[in-house]
């Protein structure tokens, strides 16, 4: 399956099928679901990350239980908009993703997620360090996510 936008891949899952959002780090991959009217972004899990293959088929079986039809994972762009090695992982994380089943996959830019995921759980939630650090990847991955989800319903200006 290719690499498509947000759009093409929503024109294109079946009815009742969701988008998995992911936050794809060195450690962990944050994941986030999506209702299935594609509206609302929801944090799922964190996936401590282990041997690619172990990787994969931990997300396979998310993806064939939860009734995913396409993936968005966050791209981390530099703040001028250029890709440096972290994206050039990612997309290798999405490449060898395709080698291993058919999934639609989108890349959009987490840019600051984590940050501004990390000032709400400090700010507003209180909550310790620790406790943080438990949510925040899948909160970013929700975060990801929720932005391809609101950019495709943005009223056209």
């Amino acid at each position: 399956m290719a690499i498509e936008s947000v759009s093409e891949i929503k024109a294109g899952l079946d009815q009742g099928r969701r988008l998995l959002g992911l936050d794809v780090g060195a450690k962990t991959v944050g994941l986030a679901l999506s209702d299935v009217t594609l509206t609302v972004a929801t944090p799922y899990k964190t996936l401590r990350r282990s041997k690619f293959a172990d990787d994969a088929r931990r997300l396979r079986t998310i993806v064939e239980n939860e009734g995913v039809g396409g993936l968005v994972i966050g791209l981390p762009l530099s703040m001028d908009g250029s890709e440096g090695p972290r994206c050039q992982s990612v997309r290798q994380f999405a490449a060898n993703l395709l080698e291993i089943f058919e999934i639609p996959v989108t890349f959009w830019d987490e840019r600051l997620s984590t940050a501004a995921v990390e000032r709400v759980l400090i700010n507003e939630a209180d909550m310790p360090r620790k406790r943080r650090a438990a949510l925040v990847d899948k909160m970013a991955a929700a975060y990801i996510l929720q932005g391809a989800l609101d950019a495709q319903t943005a009223p056209q200006i």
